[in-house]
């Protein structure tokens, strides 16, 4: 076999998870509901993904400023900019954290809402209006740049953009 000749095309075909959970995604008014479901779950799966992938690069963040020096060896200048690295790069962790949690938390609602919705159309309409009353919650007791209130609104949109027919 001469491969030489052959042209190789080594860009990969998208699945169906990846093309379902792309954030500009645009379904047709007729999409069936199963369909809108696994969009939302392939989102939530990408999401869940990435942000476990942002934590890995928060801690290593986090570790290499920790390994930076001896401290007593450090100008004041010094000493106080590895200070605000290590708490920038703590909180990062933290608010990463929060979100993966979210994620989670959503996709649990999700699990739970097809678990007892008899419905199938109505299913994503008791999971946004679940959605909705957990955001009204958390709003109630954060301010509203947290990362778990931005994460449950993120998710909200999503079931906005992908669940209702017609609707943008």
């Amino acid at each position: 076999m001469n491969f030489e000749d052959e042209s190789f095309d080594d860009t990969t075909e998208k699945g169906s998870d990846e093309l379902l959970s792309d954030d500009n995604l645009r379904l047709p008014e007729n999409a069936n509901v199963l369909v809108r479901l696994h969009a939302i779950r392939a989102w939530l799966t990408r999401r869940q993904q990435e942000t476990t992938i942002e934590m890995g690069e928060n801690a290593l963040a986090l570790q290499e400023a920790m390994q930076e020096g001896d401290y007593s060896r450090l100008r004041r200048r010094e000493r106080e900019a590895l200070a605000e690295r290590l708490q920038h790069a703590q909180e990062t962790l933290h608010a990463a954290q929060l979100r993966l949690e979210t994620y989670e938390e959503a996709e649990t609602l999700l699990e739970d809402c097809i678990t007892h919705t008899t419905s199938g159309e109505r299913v994503l309409v008791e999971y946004y209006l679940m959605l909705e009353e957990l955001l009204n919650d958390v709003n109630m007791h954060e301010d509203a740049s947290s990362p778990r209130l931005r994460a449950l609104a993120d998710v909200q949109h999503r079931v906005e953009r992908v669940g209702a027919p017609g609707e943008e």
